[in-house]
């Protein structure tokens, strides 16, 4: 398939994801089977740097953008573009559902932490995913993490992420850690109103 939206974007790449994903779930495939196979589909996904509209890879001057791409009609997956402008990171947060990470352009840190002694500590060496690597988060897969802190790591570049979890995240309570805070809920919400229109095929019939 070659067709192009009139933007110039390859469009279909994320349609084919979404299909796919929703495959996946219909299936009644385990948790493990969803990280496992979304995973494959994801990173085909971030392969191709040549879908994304503009409009949902821009960077904000101050903090991190959060553009929701497609949410499932029953919420079962929602898929985010994350958009981050040089040096900026996320606070150390968790999801309370699983989630897959995909780099698109530049790169990202990343470190996971773990409950020790009823404190917050670092999991591992902070990894650094790389253009068209994947990894996963989950609270309850073994050898996961669900809470970790994101930052981009070029501090002179944008770096763009895609990022899929098992909700429509935008809309789930979850928590933010902070040293002198500690634990604070949140509802992240998006930073976009309208979303990317990958269903209307008769664009893609006209550009054929």
């Amino acid at each position: 398939m070659s067709t192009l939206h009139p933007s110039g974007k390859q469009l279909w790449r994320l349609r084919e994801f979404v299909t796919g994903f929703a495959g996946l779930l219909d299936a009644r495939a385990d948790e493990a089977a969803i990280l496992h196979g979304g995973a494959a589909l994801l990173r085909q996904l971030v392969a191709q740097d040549d879908w994304l509209p503009e409009t949902y890879a821009q960077p904000h001057p101050e903090r991190y953008q959060q553009f929701l791409l497609h949410a499932d009609s029953a919420q079962r997956f929602s898929v985010v573009s994350f958009v981050w402008g040089p040096g900026q990171r996320t606070p150390i947060h968790d999801h309370t559902v699983w989630g897959l990470i995909g780099v698109l352009r530049g790169a990202e840190h990343a470190q996971s932490y773990a409950w020790q002694d009823q404190t917050l500590q670092p999991v591992g060496e902070r990894a650094l995913l790389q253009a068209g690597q994947v990894e996963a988060v989950s609270p309850s897969q073994p050898g996961l993490h669900d809470v970790h802190q994101v930052s981009n790591a070029h501090a002179d570049r944008v770096s763009v992420s895609i990022h899929v979890y098992g909700a429509n995240i935008g809309a789930v309570r979850r928590s933010v850690y902070h040293p002198e805070k500690g634990r604070v809920p949140f509802i992240s919400g998006y930073s976009n109103t309208t979303l990317p229109n990958i269903w209307d095929l008769s664009i893609e019939a006209a550009t054929s």
